[in-house]
């Protein structure tokens, strides 16, 4: 089994999941998210450790080996390398740049965020095919690959009846970034292998993840996995935790209505898992709906408001001007049904939201540094350049040459392409 982007958030709870169950486990990462936190000036308000210390352990709590692997799936001969060495018999993919406001930033980081994400995923697909042509590619994709159609969004595929003729079609796709755009392309890509070279797929379109606390991330805090709350890299239900721990309002973009799909970290590990004990035929790219509730901004925010008020805590909302170009109060059904008659047993955000998330943001509320709290980084009409500047040459921020800080994330574009 390779779980490749093993060094994420998701990615390295669902590791120690597969390794629990007796699968062995090769863990591949770049470790380019922990860059971009140095040249950023991001940080998780969870503290974690490096894959080194985390593998090492697992194993002396567990017992368990987990093998850890330095790789990029751009670099074709290494991922053909490790393909040839193992020849695995599933690879759960989030190798990439999973933010939509980075991708935003610029010219650079929109055709790094393309380049990483398609190329990469094109590269295993070639490595599927060439060493593994059974394995099963179980690809982590996006709710945002869909965008908010004014009609249900089905669960990959639309029957659709035109001029009296009917065929079953991939759902049409309007992302709202780059980054969602990238994976786009990766559905059609993945696609276009199942029907050439026979390539068994399973394409997850998740929806937004919370809580940090899996049975395997709560043995130790060494094995605890990241939490981000910034601009950048947090979603809105982290920085609304945030800013309340700090006694901040909690920053609704825009009117507040855009409403998404939301699950259990821990449902999404029984997601993939139900997934992989379930694999697609040769041939067949399925896609599932990865989530389990829908929620709008202004939901979330009361929620957060409710479960601290439970605690006597009073916690204001503030509307602030929408960096991003999207509809701000819409229609919105997304189908969820094959994961259920697969037999997930969703967790809901209403039962665990003070344990998952409150109670993590309060126990780590001491490394919060407001400034990552302060207005969006990044504007979908203008761009964000600005982002390293404000981040990386604060106070205390971490010390990558003041000078060349700005600079620092267009330079690893430019030599990463």
């Amino acid at each position: 089994m390779l779980v490749l982007g093993a060094d994420g958030y998701i990615g390295w709870p669902m590791a120690m999941h597969l390794s629990r169950l007796g699968y062995r486990v090769v863990a591949v990462d770049n470790l380019a998210r922990r860059r971009w936190d140095r040249e950023g000036g991001t940080y998780s308000l969870v503290p974690i450790r490096s894959m080194g210390q985390r593998t090492r352990r697992w194993a002396e709590l567990t017992g368990r080996r987990i093998e850890w692997r330095r790789l990029d799936l751009t670099d074709y001969p290494a991922l053909d390398r490790v393909f040839a060495e193992f020849r695995p018999e599933a690879v759960v993919h989030f190798a990439e740049q999973r933010s939509a406001p980075f991708s935003m930033i610029d010219r650079d980081h929109a055709v790094f965020s393309q380049v990483n994400n398609v190329v990469g995923t094109l590269n295993l697909l070639f490595a599927i095919r060439d060493h593994a042509p059974d394995c099963h590619l179980i690809k982590l994709g996006t709710m945002g690959e869909y965008g908010t159609p004014n009609i249900d969004i089905e669960e990959g595929y639309l029957e659709i009846e035109h001029n009296g003729r009917k065929d079953r079609l991939p759902y049409p796709k309007v992302a709202g970034s780059f980054y969602h755009l990238s994976k786009v392309h990766d559905s059609n890509n993945i696609h276009f292998a199942c029907r050439i070279w026979g390539v068994r797929a399973t394409d997850l379109n998740q929806g937004v993840v919370y809580g940090i606390e899996t049975e395997d991330t709560a043995l130790d805090p060494d094995l605890m996995t990241r939490f981000d709350f910034d601009s950048i890299w947090g979603t809105a239900l982290n920085r609304f935790c945030v800013q309340a721990a700090v006694g901040q309002p909690l920053t609704v973009y825009g009117k507040g209505g855009q409403t998404r799909g939301y699950l259990d970290i821990r449902d999404t590990m029984a997601c993939i898992t139900l997934a992989l004990q379930n694999p697609a035929e040769r041939g067949e790219c399925r896609v599932f709906n990865q989530f389990t509730e829908q929620f709008s901004i202004n939901q979330l925010a009361d929620l957060v408001a409710e479960a601290r008020a439970q605690h006597g805590l009073k916690t204001s909302v503030s509307h602030i001007a929408n960096p991003r170009v999207e509809v701000e109060a819409h229609y919105y059904n997304a189908k969820h049904q094959h994961l259920l008659d697969l037999g997930l047993k969703p967790h809901y955000l209403g039962e665990t939201l003070i344990d998952s998330v409150i109670g993590a943001v309060g126990r780590y509320a001491d490394r919060v540094d407001k400034v990552l709290l302060s207005k969006p980084s990044v504007n979908w009409r203008s761009g964000g350049n600005e982002v390293w500047e404000r981040y990386a040459h604060r106070e205390g921020a971490p010390r990558v040459g003041r000078a060349a800080a700005a600079r620092l994330g267009r330079t690893r574009v430019r030599a990463a392409l």
